[in-house]
């Protein structure tokens, strides 16, 4: 089985294209050691099923178990679930949704990178059709509490349940993480509801820019730019870039640097090189490799690192600028 990455497929994905058209998409979120996914793709094969998750170990167990059992309307995906769902998935595109005892994320400055929280269930609700059905099943009892007071107060979904959970489904199977909980003595909370005719809440878009680049004159020598670097770091609203290395080649300079915006972080390199037959003459660009995605942010990177670069010397021009992001606060 060919990985899948966020990084990497299209965005949006257009889902008949990797699995045919005509069949639900059902999407698990956070799918571990695969049981409740294998099960459901034997138990659904009228179904096309996605599985998210950010474990490498978790996938390669999965994907043999795929390609052994021959499932061959399941696709596994590397990826957090707010990226995936901001930009795999479009409005409405969803029709089943589980989600399967999600890290809860006990301490409070961990608190933002719980799956249950309003900006993340209004972009799930978003994507889901008109009828979908989404079920979370928990063992800690104040995430399910939590978990029930955000679902409770989104106008798009209505409780299938006549409680706020219950304690087992028929038909579902048990996965090893539910029968560790209960012989453990914890109890699992189920919850189910359902996408109804409301609109659907407001969702940022898949938006990807051409790819940037700078073109700039600077008396300066590779060298003595490298000399000259700190690392650094700038933002513009919810997006954050940092640059903290700088490696010295040939005819290049190549700076490490993170980039975190809503929904995704990426980890690239920006490429300074010298044109080979103009001499002081740069083109500031992303490296190719790992795949970079021209966001906003990074677009905000070129654009930062452009102005630094340009502000070392006095004699330092700029011949090209091709972005098309804000400029950094700061």
């Amino acid at each position: 089985m060919r990985r899948l990455n966020v990084r990497r497929l299209p965005w949006p994905t257009d889902w008949a294209v990797l699995f045919g058209a005509g069949r639900p998409l059902v999407l698990e979120i956070g799918f571990g050691q695969g049981h409740f996914l294998l099960h459901l793709a034997r138990e659904r094969p009228d179904a096309n099923l996605i599985g998210l998750e950010i474990s490498n170990r978790c996938l390669s167990r999965v994907e043999r178990a795929v390609e052994r059992q021959g499932l061959r309307q399941v696709r596994l995906i590397h990826s957090m679930a707010e990226t995936a769902l901001q930009f795999l998935f479009t409005t409405a595109s969803i029709d089943e949704v589980h989600v399967n005892f999600p890290d809860p994320w006990f301490r409070k400055r961990h608190r933002h990178r719980r799956l249950m929280q309003r900006q993340t269930l209004d972009l799930l609700v978003n994507r889901l059709r008109p009828g979908a059905g989404l079920t979370l099943a928990t063992d800690i009892r104040a995430y399910a509490e939590m978990s029930h007071a955000l679902l409770d107060a989104t106008p798009g979904l209505d409780n299938q349940l006549d409680a706020p959970w219950v304690g087992s489904l028929p038909g579902r199977v048990v996965t090893r993480y539910e029968r560790v909980a209960r012989e453990e003595g914890r109890r699992c909370y189920f919850m189910v509801w359902r996408r109804n005719g409301r609109p659907p809440p407001a969702a940022p878009r898949a938006k990807e820019l051409p790819m940037p680049h700078v073109l700039l004159r600077s008396p300066m020598s590779l060298a003595a730019i490298r000399a000259r670097f700190e690392p650094r770091q700038w933002h513009s609203g919810a997006t954050h870039v940092s640059c903290s290395r700088v490696f010295l080649g040939e005819r290049s300079l190549l700076f490490d640097v993170y980039v975190k915006e809503p929904n995704i972080d990426q980890h690239l390199a920006l490429l300074l090189l010298e044109r080979r037959n103009w001499p002081g003459e740069f083109t500031l660009q992303p490296a190719m490799y790992g795949h970079p995605r021209a966001t906003e942010g990074l677009h905000l990177a070129i654009n930062a690192l452009a102005d630094w670069l340009l502000a070392l010397d006095e004699g330092a021009t700029l011949l090209g600028r091709k972005t098309g992001a804000a400029e950094p606060d700061g």
